[in-house]
Parts: C-alpha cells; structure tokens; sequence
C-alpha cells in the first residue's frame, strides 16, 4: 500500500514535469521562455504607456492638421508636396493601426490582440515604417533634382511623383511579405506589448532577412539623403559666392534643414536598427526589455517629428499655416 501511494506521487510529479515540458517546447511565441530576460515593472509599462499615448496623440493631430493644410489650399497640391502627404499618410496610418494596439498592451502590461493579431501589427508596422523612410529618402532626391530642371510643374512631372508613392508602397511590400512566406517571421519583441519581426531568432533564415531589412531599408534610404542633401547644400554654397547678399538666408536655411532631418531620422530609426542588430548578433540575453522599449518608442516618435519638420521648412506651406492660425 505505502509501495502504491509513493509510485502514485512519482506519476503525478512526472505528468506535472511532463507538461511544463510540453509547454516550453510547444513554440508557442507569446509565452515566456526560460532564456526570456525579466519584463518591465509596473512602472515601466505605465512610463511606456504614458510616451506611447503622448505620440498617439500629438502623431494623430500633426499628420491630421498636414493633410487638412493640403486638402485646403489647392496651390500646395505639387508633385513634391505629393511626396509629402504620402509620409503623412504613412505615419496617420500607424497612428491609427498600430500605436493605439500598443498603448493599450502597455497599460495591461501584456500582448491583448493573441498570436494573429500579433502578426498583423507586426506587418502593418512594419510596412507603414519603411513607406515612410523610403518616402523620406525620395523626398530628398526629388528636391535635389528639382534644381536640376525646370521648375514649371507639368503632367508629367506628377506622373513621375506617383510613380514615387506607389514605388514606396511596393517596395515595402517587397520587404515584410517574406516572414509570412518562410523568410524570417513576426512575433513579440521586448516586453511583449509590441510585435515586430523576431530578432532573438538565430537561424540563417532569420539572420540573412535581419541583415537586408537594416542595408535595404534603413542604410540605404540613409545614404540617399545625405547624398542628395549634401548635393544641395553644395550647390547652394554656389550660388552663395555668385551672389552673397540674396543667397546667404538661403544658405543657412538649407543647413539648417539638412542638419535637422538628417539628425531626427537618426535619433528615430538608427537606435532602433543597432539594437536590432545586436539583438540578432550579440550574445543571447544582451538586449534586455528596458533597452528594447525606448528605441521602439523612438521610432514610433517619428509620425509626431516627421509633420513638425517638413511643414516648417517648408516655404510653401508657412503661409498658409499662418492663414489657418488666424482663423
């Protein structure tokens, strides 16, 4: 009898064994494993809901007051400013798609919308991101070749600008279509209120698409804009030493322009791009929550900048600005 009840204790302890085994090996993304680091405090989910309601709020109003400006005045409709609106519509669309999914998750302290919904944002995320950056880099090259041609706006010239939007969108589709089809894949990143592509992954499969999405679709629209910048600012300092005294505040506004939306697209998306690469590449447990959640937040800070910057610098749109601040 006592023979009995001692194996009946071992069978039990066994099938409760048995069953968390089960659960750390079902795969299961949205459960915590056990080289998964801490989670944030209670503190740090209500400070991450607090920043995240913060840019719901002023992203929302921006991009919305941006496309009010344009829908208003028919003078502002040229195919650069085409350009312009597609960032805003980018950015009002994570907005209203992605950053109140995560507000939300923070303020509970865990993922709400389960595996799928996981996925979508992470898709939709993702693909309003890279229209964005792309859009910021072909707002730039468009500006520089703007001053290598004519300024008369005709047919074509608006063809040539939705070609530009549509690109943006294909070429993002290009980059987050493949975790669904094998190439990588989505799941919750940092604290678990957020879902991205997976970075802890160290497969080739993972690594190989980690390593392309940072060349692709953060260095290189980098690059073009500070080469199309730099190429403007070069031929303003031109036409400064032809004439001083009518292109020196022009001068000083085109630095002044370069510095700062160069220096907001790295404050934005640079930290995000480095820890998603040491999340990938260094050691396992490197990229701790805490360190996760503010490039994220940052990145997400970019639908708030992105309008602030590109309505006041510019020139077309400050008088109309002022029409509507009268009003």
């Amino acid at each position: 009898m006592v023979v009995h009840i001692w194996s009946l204790n071992i069978s039990n302890k066994d099938i409760s064994a048995l069953n968390q085994s089960e659960n750390v090996s079902s795969g299961d993304p949205l459960e915590p494993h056990d080289d998964t680091p801490p989670g944030l405090s209670r503190t740090g989910h209500t400070v991450t809901a607090v920043c995240l309601g913060i840019i719901l709020a002023f992203g929302c109003l921006n991009n919305l007051f941006v496309l009010l400006i344009f829908a208003r005045f028919r003078s502002l409709r040229t195919p650069i400013n085409l350009i312009l609106l597609n960032i805003s519509l980018s950015d009002i669309l994570v907005c209203l798609f992605g950053t109140p999914f995560s507000f939300v998750s923070s303020l509970y302290g865990k993922w709400l919308l389960g595996q799928s919904g996981c996925k979508w944002y992470a898709f939709a995320n993702s693909l309003f991101g890279i229209v964005s950056l792309m859009s910021l880099s072909i707002l730039s090259y468009e500006r520089y070749a703007a001053l290598l041609r004519p300024t008369k706006v005709d047919v074509s010239d608006f063809r040539r600008a939705w070609l530009c939007v549509a690109g943006s969108w294909l070429y993002s589709l290009v980059w987050t279509l493949p975790p669904f089809l094998g190439w990588s894949s989505y799941g919750p990143e940092g604290p678990g209120t957020t879902c991205s592509v997976q970075w802890h992954l160290r497969s080739t499969n993972s690594m190989s698409y980690v390593m392309c999405l940072f060349i692709f679709c953060l260095l290189l629209p980098l690059m073009l804009m500070i080469f199309c910048y730099g190429k403007i600012l070069f031929i303003i300092k031109g036409v400064t030493k032809i004439n001083l005294l009518t292109a020196q505040r022009r001068e000083n506004h085109i630095l002044l322009m370069v510095v700062t939306m160069v220096s907001c697209y790295l404050l934005c998306w640079m930290p995000y791009g480095v820890i998603a690469l040491l999340a990938t590449f260094g050691r396992r447990g490197l990229i701790t929550p805490v360190t996760s959640v503010v490039p994220s937040v940052l990145a997400k800070s970019s639908t708030v900048v992105n309008p602030v910057i590109y309505v006041l610098f510019n020139n077309q749109v400050s008088p109309q600005r002022d029409c509507i601040k009268a009003n």
